[in-house]
């Protein structure tokens, strides 16, 4: 297949591996791996410069809202640099990740192929289950919300192909943005993690202890409170259960005997790459009851051949009784119980949906399935608008 010329656009650099939780690199690296030769395009604002870094310069908490806002605002001014870029014609595609206002205000010449792909937009984020404890209700607020609205339609309806990770995201984006339904692909994101781990299918062993593993920056978002309640009635029903925590530091009210704590693992550092490795081998349960729109976790999980168990909010790639399941909003510490103490009764249902994790990431929630599934919709889409297709 020709490798084709592909222009990357974010408002973050991928080659920061920490930033959108490390999904920005991995596309980066999908594409370049699978797609063609990818030249990451500027993220300064020009002429605005001095402006984005008064913003970065910020608390995060403000500096994350205002930064997306500003760009729309000054979309014109930021956007020439690009343009002018693009103008030159030594690009196939445009390839735009998360920053949807990073395309906003860009003038496209007819030859080159425009995609987007994020696990979320601001506003299905907003107005989703996912963001509604970000809401504002000022009537400022609402008022840019709509304009914000508005702005991402525009960027979006120019784009040949919208790739994006979970049915979720696919269908609240077609209902509120009225986008072409022929231009937009589910193509499942995969693990981040920077190996291969062998296939191990896990077992349920009878007076085993049963560990549940927590993984993110948030214990409250993450569902932490949780997952130690449903440590402890596992406990109280005469199950050992423990309980691992990695990322966070829980509050001294959710941590006890039972409960093992990594505050962060760095992949990069050998010694804790083998810790990280080590507490999903031997975990039993991904147990993440979050508000999340999408989560690698979950991917990373499945590469173990570990089951996760979370609520069905948001894209979260988890099909019940594929790769674990997501309960429905509402579900309790009862349920979540309930389903863990079915398995502990019967531990051949449960060796037989680790193996179906492990199938799941091998055939779905891998970034060589996504960067050769995307090469394919890229190859097609310049070769359509080369011989003058319509978009």
């Amino acid at each position: 297949m020709h490798r084709l010329r592909i222009g990357y656009l974010c408002d973050q650099s991928p080659l920061n591996r920490n930033l959108y939780s490390g999904g920005n690199a991995r596309l980066f690296d999908s594409l370049c791996q699978h797609a063609g030769d990818v030249t990451i395009l500027p993220n300064d604002w020009d002429l605005a410069e001095p402006f984005r870094r008064a913003i970065i310069a910020m608390p995060d908490a403000m500096s994350i809202r205002l930064r997306w806002r500003a760009h729309f605002v000054l979309q014109r001014l930021i956007a020439r640099q690009v343009s002018r870029i693009l103008a030159q014609g030594r690009f196939d595609v445009l390839f735009g990740a998360y920053s949807l206002q990073s395309l906003a205000g860009l003038k496209i010449p007819d030859h080159m192929v425009t995609v987007f792909s994020s696990d979320a937009t601001q506003t299905v984020y907003r107005r989703s289950e996912v963001g509604q404890g970000h809401r504002r209700a000022s009537l400022p607020s609402r008022l840019f919300e709509h304009y914000a609205m508005r702005q991402e339609a525009r960027a979006l309806k120019q784009a040949d192909l919208l790739l994006w990770p979970s049915q979720w995201l696919r269908d609240e984006a077609q209902a509120l943005y009225g986008l072409d339904a022929a231009r937009a692909h589910v193509l499942p994101w995969g693990a981040n993690i920077p190996f291969v781990p062998s296939p191990r299918p896990k077992s349920l062993l009878p007076g085993a202890p049963l560990r549940l593993l927590v993984i993110g920056r948030d214990w409250w978002a993450k569902g932490g409170p949780m997952a130690y309640e449903t440590l402890c009635a596992l406990r109280e029903a005469g199950v050992d259960a423990r309980l691992t925590v990695i990322g966070c530091v829980p509050p001294d009210m959710h941590v006890n005997n039972y409960v093992t704590v990594h505050p962060s693992l760095d992949k990069s550092v050998p010694a804790q790459l083998q810790s990280f490795e080590r507490a999903l081998e031997q975990a039993h349960f991904l147990f993440q009851p979050s508000y999340e729109s999408y989560g690698f976790a979950f991917c990373e999980a499945s590469a173990y051949g570990l089951p996760a168990l979370c609520l069905r909010v948001g894209g979260v790639p988890v099909r019940d009784g594929v790769n674990g399941h997501a309960l429905p909003l509402g579900a309790t510490t009862v349920d979540f119980v309930a389903l863990i103490r079915r398995y502990l009764a019967r531990p051949m249902d449960y060796a037989q949906l680790s193996r179906d994790c492990r199938t799941e990431y091998e055939t779905r929630l891998n970034w060589d399935s996504w960067g050769k599934s995307t090469a394919e919709l890229l190859a097609q889409a310049v070769a359509r608008k080369s011989h003058g297709g319509a978009k």
